[in-house]
């Protein structure tokens, strides 16, 4: 969704993977929600989107070294789509500007940043070295029908390292619309900022060829 604000972030591998690799996915600003602690049980689908979503990340670490950027793209588009709500991800990413733009503009906006998104985390879920992923079953609200589950990504050796998802009920079932770094960095509002900056300068267009340019350097490996 949404992973790094910025493309020249350190990718999640074998030598990156620690606290400085994970809050470098956020660089563009530090926009806390605030911490609480996880203290209810989450319904079992919140839990379930979240755990397929990470084992489909886990796969793409694994086929880094033997495929190419484009074809793990391919792989894992699916799995972005069943996990998160892009839609809403990016209406409240940019805010009351939304509503303002065409229903062309906003389609084509929404394309752009589908394929960013999973650009995103193909370029910094890149390589496998032992790293594991678990889902806790207790969760937090956050407000607005939203909770927040607990998930860990644990190198072989080091700290794990805390990258929750915010979960809300749609009718496609429970849906990711934020991500929060080490349990309290909100994707989304540090995305709002990026965009805010860009709307005001050049409006939609400008927010269009940004996410081109970001897709552009993520898949030529600028990233990395």
């Amino acid at each position: 969704m949404f992973l790094s604000a910025n493309a020249n972030a350190t990718p999640i591998t074998g030598s990156g993977l620690g606290r400085r690799s994970l809050l470098g996915l956020l660089v563009v600003a530090a926009v806390p929600l605030g911490r609480q602690a996880f203290a209810e049980t989450a319904p079992a689908d919140a839990i379930a989107t979240v755990r397929r979503f990470n084992e489909a990340l886990l796969a793409a670490m694994k086929s880094g070294g033997r495929t190419d950027f484009g074809h793990r793209l391919q792989e894992l588009a699916p799995a972005v789509d069943q996990a998160f709500d892009l839609p809403a991800v990016l209406s409240l990413s940019v805010g009351p500007f939304w509503a303002t733009l065409s229903p062309d503009q906003q389609s084509q906006l929404l394309d752009a940043f589908r394929r960013y998104t999973v650009a995103s985390y193909v370029a910094n879920f890149s390589s496998y070295s032992g790293q594991s992923f678990t889902v806790s079953p207790d969760t937090r609200e956050v407000g607005a029908g939203r909770i927040a589950v607990q998930s860990r990504i644990t190198p072989v050796s080091g700290d794990a390292i805390e990258l929750d998802y915010v979960v809300k009920q749609t009718p496609a079932g429970w849906k990711v619309v934020d991500v929060l770094a080490a349990g309290s960095i909100s994707r989304v509002a540090v995305q709002r900022s990026d965009f805010r900056h860009l709307l005001s300068n050049g409006g939609g267009d400008a927010l269009l060829a940004s996410l081109q340019r970001k897709i552009a350097d993520l898949s030529s490996g600028s990233a990395a």
